[in-house]
């Protein structure tokens, strides 16, 4: 067993927690992207086009994060390419969000009137600058209180790049409690850092759903 103070413990937890902040800001951004072209897949005018992407939202909504995480990093080196575990984190994840974003900006996209479609329409507007001007900043303003929810969610998922082997703050901890047998107090500082990463945007989110609801 290896001697560490609390002070080291924590300072290795926190000199971690870059790497699940990096991860989960990585996956967000290339969710929201990814999202986005699935998004407009959805609402699209052409049947094949919101087929693939009905198909799309239900595999990734429909299957573990887990599972899909070991196909990226343990499946693709079987057919020639291999990954890293820093690359399968961030695209597992990015799948895994885009299936999720697309569908609660969808949502918002539903909920604009159709009144604003047809002024958008009038104006003589191609539907992609439809959506762009017109219909998602009113989409996304509806739908802001879900989005962050789900980044919580999201930040929380990042645990599980620990199983691909990726140093983040689980994987560390994992090290820490081997070489000091102290699982209660090294997972303990895990849940609260966690805790300070998600709470702020819980409440943040709660104040976006009643900013919502009141108008």
């Amino acid at each position: 067993m290896i001697e560490f103070t609390f002070w080291d413990i924590l300072r290795n937890l926190v000199f971690a927690t870059r790497w699940t902040l990096l991860l989960s800001l990585a996956a967000f951004a290339g969710g929201a992207i990814v999202g986005l072209a699935i998004l407009s897949a959805r609402i699209s005018k052409t049947r094949w086009s919101r087929s693939f992407a009905s198909g799309y939202i239900a595999l990734f909504q429909g299957t573990p994060l887990l599972m899909q995480l070991f196909l990226m990093f343990f499946g693709l080196p079987m057919v020639g390419f291999r990954i890293e575990s820093w690359t399968a984190a961030v695209c597992g994840l990015t799948f895994y969000a885009s299936a999720y974003l697309a569908e609660i900006w969808r949502s918002g996209v539903e909920a604009v009137p159709r009144g604003q479609w047809d002024a958008a329409a009038s104006l003589g507007l191609h539907r992609l600058l439809e959506l762009r001007l017109v219909i998602l900043p009113q989409a996304f303003r509806i739908t802001r209180a879900p989005t962050v929810g789900f980044l919580v969610q999201l930040i929380k998922s990042t645990a599980l790049a620990s199983i691909l082997g990726f140093e983040e703050l689980l994987k560390t901890a994992n090290a820490i409690n081997n070489a000091t047998f102290e699982p209660f107090k090294v997972y303990g500082l895990v849940a609260l850092i966690f805790f300070a990463l998600c709470y702020p945007l819980t409440q943040y989110a709660r104040i976006l759903e009643k900013k919502a609801a009141f108008g």
